[in-house]
């Protein structure tokens, strides 16, 4: 990781999760402060001391240990229940920053991110930064939200083309500044794990993440049943809105026996034992936009098995690191994993898998988000 630095550049501020919070979304905010303090620019992250009401995430939202080393320079004022705190933090920003870049997680970030932006006023530059331009199971009221947040700032910024374009529909009729620039990798800080001598085939599978609908975990199980009879399955994440209809599906399959429910965040110090009990990772996502799974199972010398949306089939090279299929597809899906099975394959899809080289996207990323 790109430690703080000092320097000239511009004042940031960074609207956003940090440490306790858990996840890809704490995990890009503190590494995106790191590395634009030690490309000289005066960064500050203004933070949650509750982001979610409970009702609206069920699940643990801090963790105890960082996975990274978090940004010294972290506020955490902003909190949920608290309009008057999101103004008076927007105020503060507005005689201390630049630029002011809200990290968009959720919609129901919207309130307080519209909040801040009315004590930082007119004078200050602002910029979305879309992780999702809306949620993959999205409702009328948070397209409206975000509507209403992307038309209030200056430029957005998003992760695909394909969000690109939904940002512009949500801002027709107007001279939208929306950009690009692939999500970097911020991959968890996990201990290795002892190497693998010699390398075997385990007949096991992993499924790692969040586990919502959108993941396609359901049309994962129907192509185990359906796929080689001997190869076993984890599944470990936090599973939204509880695990009970999946483990129904797994004994409904008949594969109780051969698929693990592992719900509940997994702790960096755990990472790596999960990869090495698995001979790939499968990635059954319906839809995408953008994934580090596919860097942290090369991160941990694993192929992946993904399906052909969002940017994760520019990750995977089909046949090389990884194979390819349909999104919401069982069947093509199934046929992946047994060609994935086929005498000697794991192994030299293994031998193909090399880490990712983070530098390249970091610079990009920052040059659209500054310019």
């Amino acid at each position: 990781m790109t430690r703080q630095g000092t320097g000239g550049g511009r004042r940031v501020a960074l609207v956003g999760p940090a440490h306790p919070y858990k996840g890809g979304g704490a995990r890009h905010t503190t590494e995106l402060a790191h590395r634009l303090a030690a490309a000289g620019h005066d960064v500050v992250i203004e933070s949650w001391r509750a982001q979610y009401p409970a009702l609206l995430y069920p699940g643990r939202q801090t963790i105890d240990t960082p996975e990274g080393a978090p940004y010294a320079r972290t506020r955490r004022r902003l909190a949920w229940y608290r309009p008057d705190g999101w103004w008076r933090a927007g105020r503060d920003l507005r005689r201390g920053a630049d630029l002011v870049v809200l990290s968009v997680l959720s919609p129901v970030q919207v309130p307080a991110y519209l909040g801040l932006l009315a004590g930082v006023g007119r004078g200050t530059r602002t910029v979305a930064l879309c992780h999702n331009v809306l949620p993959h199971e999205r409702s009328a009221v948070d397209t409206a939200l975000v509507r209403r947040l992307l038309r209030r700032v200056d430029a957005v910024l998003t992760h695909s083309p394909e969000q690109a374009d939904l940002a512009r529909a949500l801002l027709a009729g107007r001279d939208a500044d929306v950009r690009t620039a692939e999500l970097p990798p911020h991959l968890p800080e996990t201990p290795a794990g002892a190497p693998e001598t010699p390398p075997r085939v385990h007949r096991h599978l992993l499924f790692f993440g969040l586990v919502r609908p959108y993941k396609g975990v359901d049309v994962l199980l129907r192509a185990l049943a359906a796929g080689p009879p001997d190869v076993t399955l984890t599944v470990a994440g936090e599973f939204w809105g509880g695990a009970a209809e999946l483990r129904a599906l797994a004994g409904e399959l008949g594969l109780g026996g051969r698929v693990e429910l592992r719900d509940g965040y997994v702790p960096a110090a755990e990472i790596a034992g999960l990869f090495a009990g698995a001979d790939a990772v499968v990635l059954p996502y319906r839809s995408a936009t953008a994934s580090q799974n596919v860097w942290l199972a090369h991160e941990h010398g694993r192929p992946v098995i993904a399906t052909r949306t969002g940017t994760l089939p520019d990750h995977v090279r089909d046949g090389v690191d990884g194979l390819l299929c349909a999104p919401d597809d069982a069947a093509d899906l199934a046929r992946a994993l047994g060609a994935f099975y086929a005498p000697g394959e794991p192994l030299r899809l293994r031998a193909g898998v090399r880490p990712v080289d983070p530098e390249p996207y970091w610079r990009t990323y920052l040059a659209e988000l500054v310019r």
